[in-house]
Parts: structure tokens; C-alpha cells; sequence
């Protein structure tokens, strides 16, 4: 078996400034833009960059995400639960499954990591 490292650069990818699947505009007009620089052979991860501006998501996610939030700050409230804050420096992690919103107070920027189920 060959180890393979792919180091990833800082916005190194094209962009994409569409709206993520599954996300909709629920408060303000927020934008976000995803850079998604590594792509595993079996598709079953991805990892890369995202950035939004203030403004309010309804999210339903489909896989696991891991995020290291670099800038910004974001309140995180499932369906029917409490908000969770986060803000530059925390790692957490959105479940396979999640669905509620994604409030961006300050001007986000991330890395994040997909695993596709």
C-alpha cells in the first residue's frame, strides 16, 4: 500500500459561489463560497475551505462534517434544540443528519472535512 499526503493550500482550488445542496436562505441574504481542494479515489471524502458572509442558513445535511473554524462566528441550532456558538479557534463536528440552522453573526472562514456515507 503506497501512503499518498496531499497538502492543502490556503484557497488554492477554484472556487464555487453557489449555495450548498440541502442549505437555504432563511434571514439576511448571506453568500458563501467553497473551495473544495481534495477529493479521496472513492469519493467517500472531501475536505477544503468554506466561507460565508452574516445572514441566516436552514441546513440539512446527508454526511458527517468535521470544521476548524479559522474566523468568524456562528450560532448552530438543530430543529427543535438549543443553539450551540462557535467561534474562531473551536473544532466540532456536524453529524450525518443534522437539520436546523446556521446563523452567521461574523464573516466565517473554515476548513472542513466530508465523509460521504
Amino acid at each position: 500500500m503506497t501512503n499518498t499526503i496531499k497538502k492543502l493550500g490556503l484557497k488554492a482550488a477554484t472556487p464555487s459561489h453557489s449555495d450548498i445542496d440541502g442549505w437555504k436562505k432563511v434571514a439576511g441574504n448571506p453568500t458563501m463560497t467553497t473551495w473544495v481542494e481534495y477529493t479521496s479515489a472513492d469519493g467517500s471524502t472531501l475536505s477544503g475551505w468554506w466561507s460565508a458572509t452574516p445572514g441566516t442558513y436552514h441546513a440539512t445535511y446527508s454526511d458527517l462534517e468535521t470544521v476548524h473554524m479559522i474566523e468568524g462566528e456562528i450560532v448552530i441550532t438543530p430543529d427543535g434544540g438549543e443553539p450551540v456558538t462557535v467561534t474562531a479557534g473551536d473544532s466540532f463536528v456536524v453529524e450525518k443528519d443534522f437539520v436546523g440552522t446556521w446563523e452567521i453573526k461574523k464573516e466565517v472562514f473554515k476548513h472542513f472535512t466530508i465523509t460521504v456515507s
